[in-house]
């Protein structure tokens, strides 16, 4: 046990004095989290409108038009904006232009024509190509049967016996249609937790750069493995009582205790700093620590074994880093590919990463999200770990 853990400080004195080391331990990741962050609107206070933004020019100026406009004002889908346009013309160009989803034009004598219980269509300027104008037009299409339909109530109950007058009676059916006799009403399970979406973007974005800049810090671990070479202290080293996989050992040591220290101080300050909550679930963020750590240690032990040259150190560290960030979701979610595009990403550590801390900080997941996780990383770990020490072992038999 000695040689293992005198090998291993040996390691992180040697990290410790390279500046690089903090560099990718702590500068880099950090600061392109805040970037990244602020870039997808991590920090954002505000509260986007989803609705799709509509242009409206009422040329009635009626009651019937006004009720047509506080229908679609209080729509979950349009969101009307009267302010752009003094003509038909002008909201065709903000459509053409596509600041603007579609716009709605009243048409003069609507509110005469809905008196009457005549349908007089209303004017959509839209766009087909905009995938949007199919619901717009069904949104619109609903809110103006609606006030038909209100029309038509008041004015069988104007024309009824009971002498209530139509303007009144239109008021009453348009009230009752905010108050309908049977509703639906969605609620969200307590066991999943909402989040908003700077929240989400921060979620996203700080356990993709964690794992991306820690396979990036293995450059400087890998290269202490070809200084050994070059200065020959590892064939002097072979010539001692040290057994060889005390030497793998030592150096898996190093890797793993300087990998989990930048593990703990990025969680840390997502923790304290980004307000993201992994103490929620404090066993399975530390199991998911513990996996990542073993996992990427192992990757840095087979890089340093593979690399004969410094130069070589630097590729077969920027490779991975750049192939399992891109297709394991650290920089685009895989929730927003292909199922080939994910099948594909969970081919990499990193996704499995991604998967684990994003149950326990985004997805309010519970403890046992992250067994697969955990078993798939040190399923990886075990892997390279076993590579590794079969070329180090052929390696120096040469």
């Amino acid at each position: 046990m000695r040689p293992i853990v005198v090998i291993a400080l040996k390691d992180l004195t040697q990290l410790v004095r390279n500046r690089m080391t903090f560099l990718f331990l702590l500068i880099m990741p950090i600061a392109f989290t805040l970037l990244f962050g602020y870039a997808f609107g991590g920090f954002s206070t505000e509260t986007p409108d989803p609705r799709l933004p509509v242009g409206y020019l009422d040329l009635d100026i009626s009651d019937g038009s006004r009720q047509l406009g506080e229908l679609l004002a209080g729509s979950a889908v349009i969101r009307l904006d009267e302010n752009q346009a003094r003509s038909a013309s002008d909201l065709e160009s903000l459509v053409s232009e596509k600041d603007l989803a579609a716009a709605i034009v009243v048409p003069a004598g609507y509110g005469e024509a809905l008196l009457k219980v005549e349908a007089l269509p209303l004017v959509l300027i839209s766009d087909p190509g905009n995938t949007a104008s199919l619901s717009i037009e069904r949104e619109i299409s609903r809110v103006a049967t609606r006030l038909a339909n209100a029309a038509l109530t008041a004015r069988i109950i104007a024309d009824s016996t009971s002498g209530k007058a139509f303007t009144p009676a239109m008021e009453d059916a348009l009230t009752a249609w905010q108050t309908p006799p049977i509703s639906i009403r969605v609620t969200q399970s307590e066991l999943i937790e909402v989040q908003d979406s700077a929240t989400m973007s921060l979620a996203h974005t700080a356990p993709g750069m964690m794992l991306q800049f820690a396979i990036a810090s293995l450059l400087t671990s890998a290269q202490i493995l070809v200084n050994e070479r070059k200065t020959r202290s590892l064939q002097r080293l072979m010539t001692t009582k040290t057994a060889r996989w005390q030497i793998l050992a030592g150096h898996f040591l190093a890797i793993f205790t300087m990998l989990f220290m930048q593990f703990t101080l990025l969680i840390a300050f997502g923790q304290l700093v980004l307000g993201l909550d992994y103490l929620r679930l404090p066993f399975a963020t530390l199991f998911m620590a513990l996996a990542s750590t073993a996992c990427l240690a192992a990757l840095g032990l087979l890089i340093g074994t593979l690399a004969k040259t410094d130069e070589q150190a630097i590729i077969f560290s920027l490779i991975p880093m750049f192939l399992f960030a891109g297709l394991g979701g650290a920089w685009v979610p895989l929730e927003f590919t292909g199922e080939v595009f994910k099948a594909i990403g969970h081919l990499t550590p990193v996704a499995w990463g991604m998967d684990g801390f994003k149950n326990i900080i985004a997805r309010g997941l519970g403890w046992e999200s992250v067994t697969v996780p955990v078993l798939a990383l040190f399923g990886y770990g075990i892997l390279f770990f076993t590579i590794a020490a079969w070329l180090f072992s052929r390696s120096e038999e040469r």
